[in-house]
């Protein structure tokens, strides 16, 4: 059985869609071929790493990516987990679904303490983990 292509995507790549492929790829196993991208790529926020990190997951080898890598190429799924990708992602050829499922945006840095921060990134990581464990459950694999 072949794998299922995924492609997260978001704005920046930097924060949800990243802590997205590193659970999808951990908690799906083989099942699925996983990336992820941003309409406006950034860098990896070290926020997100330390997240990933307390759970097991280690994404510190990740970097940002643009869309654009991955137009013309076929996806089983596209999920958007930020409105602003909603509203920009390109259309992909074949059979993709897209599906759209909003997670809030961690703050940016400055704009909170440190330790709100991170509690917002855990708790951002924590609700991806619970919709990618639906969402794998809901496949057909």
């Amino acid at each position: 059985m072949s794998k299922l292509k995924v492609l997260i995507l978001c704005t920046g790549n930097s924060a949800r869609s990243q802590m997205a492929e590193g659970i999808l790829r951990e908690d799906g196993g083989a099942a699925f071929e996983v990336h992820s991208a941003g309409v406006k790529p950034g860098s990896v926020r070290p926020e997100a790493i330390q997240a990933m990190k307390e759970i097991g997951i280690d994404i510190s080898g990740h970097r940002s990516k643009s869309v654009e890598e991955f137009i013309g190429q076929e996806f089983d799924f596209v999920i958007t987990v930020c409105d602003n990708a909603k509203e920009t992602c390109p259309v992909f050829p074949g059979k993709t679904r897209q599906i759209h499922q909003s997670f809030e945006d961690p703050p940016q840095p400055g704009e909170k303490s440190a330790g709100e921060t991170i509690a917002i990134f855990r708790r951002v990581r924590d609700e991806i983990r619970q919709w990618m464990k639906d969402f794998i459950a809901d496949t057909d694999l």
